[in-house]
């Protein structure tokens, strides 16, 4: 059995982890509720571009042709955006992204495919650095306040790269933020871009009969709001994994907060049996040493 010292030691160690857990809880509730404001406030915007891009799309008769539309002939290799964390303690935030990026991964190599990762965090450069999978790039220290140049500056190196005929195809693997305890594993394509799927989440909300006067052309448009719509795509994306991250770190803390508490109780009703046979012990030796007097 451990000694009164030991389990004193072990309280006291446990109190403060309990401390830190406590504290990192409300830390992430109140990153969350910036982080989810921001999302649900991008989300919108995102909307309109899919509205207005299902509206452009429907009064052009056919044969319109834009290079983010098209995969480039001669290329070879599929590139995979992976989107996790740089710091740990989010609970299996970061498993699930990475997990569903590997299994694409290895989808894409089983169909004879070239593949190589793009990877924002740390997290995911640790998890496939560790595998031996090739890393084109890694992203790390990402702030939330450098989200927009963040998808800003891959939005432009996507374009660039695609124009210049490297990849077959691009495919971007995140969590989508669904509510603080659901975030689930997102493979999108981004390149090529196809407008029916462009589009889709917002058909609904399009009228199919209105009617519009584009300057100065719907084609020209179309130009624009193609590029745009990447850039919101990425930009979406970043934000709902930095709200997904929250989430699931307040969850885990809170859960480490309790189990914290739990360890606390049991240790010290360990210790106050320990002390308890103690004075016993010392209350039969003195009772005996009595007796032999």
């Amino acid at each position: 059995m451990a000694s009164l010292r030991d389990i004193r030691s072990r309280i006291g160690s446990v109190k403060n982890t309990r401390q830190i857990t406590r504290a990192m809880k409300l830390v992430a509730g109140a990153k969350l509720a910036r982080a989810t404001n921001a999302a649900m406030a991008a989300r919108p915007f995102k909307d309109a571009v899919a509205v207005t891009l299902k509206r452009v799309v429907g009064t052009l008769d056919g044969g319109y042709s834009h290079s983010l539309l098209q995969a480039p002939e001669d290329a070879a290799e599929i590139l995979m955006v992976v989107f996790a964390t740089d710091r740990g303690l989010c609970g299996n935030f970061n498993a699930i992204v990475n997990r569903a990026a590997q299994a694409q991964f290895d989808s894409f190599v089983a169909q004879g495919k070239k593949v190589q990762l793009l990877c924002y965090g740390k997290k995911s450069r640790q998890y496939f650095l560790r595998r031996g999978y090739p890393i084109l790039e890694s992203v790390m220290d990402l702030d939330p306040r450098r989200y927009a140049a963040l998808a800003d500056e891959l939005s432009t190196r996507l374009q660039r790269e695609w124009l210049s005929g490297r990849w077959e195809s691009v495919y971007m693997v995140s969590n989508e933020y669904r509510s603080v305890m659901i975030q689930e594993p997102r493979v999108e394509q981004l390149l090529p871009m196809s407008l029916p799927e462009e589009a889709q989440a917002a058909a609904e909300e399009a009228g199919p009969g209105d009617d519009y006067l584009y300057e100065p052309s719907a084609a020209a448009i179309l130009d624009r709001l193609l590029p745009m719509s990447l850039r919101t795509r990425l930009f979406q994306c970043l934000l709902e994994s930095q709200a997904g991250e929250q989430a699931k770190r307040m969850t885990a803390m809170d859960a480490a907060t309790r189990n914290a508490s739990e360890l606390i109780n049991r240790l010290t009703l360990e210790y106050n049996r320990a002390r308890q046979a103690a004075i016993t012990k010392e209350l039969i030796e003195i009772v005996s040493g009595a007796e032999a007097l």
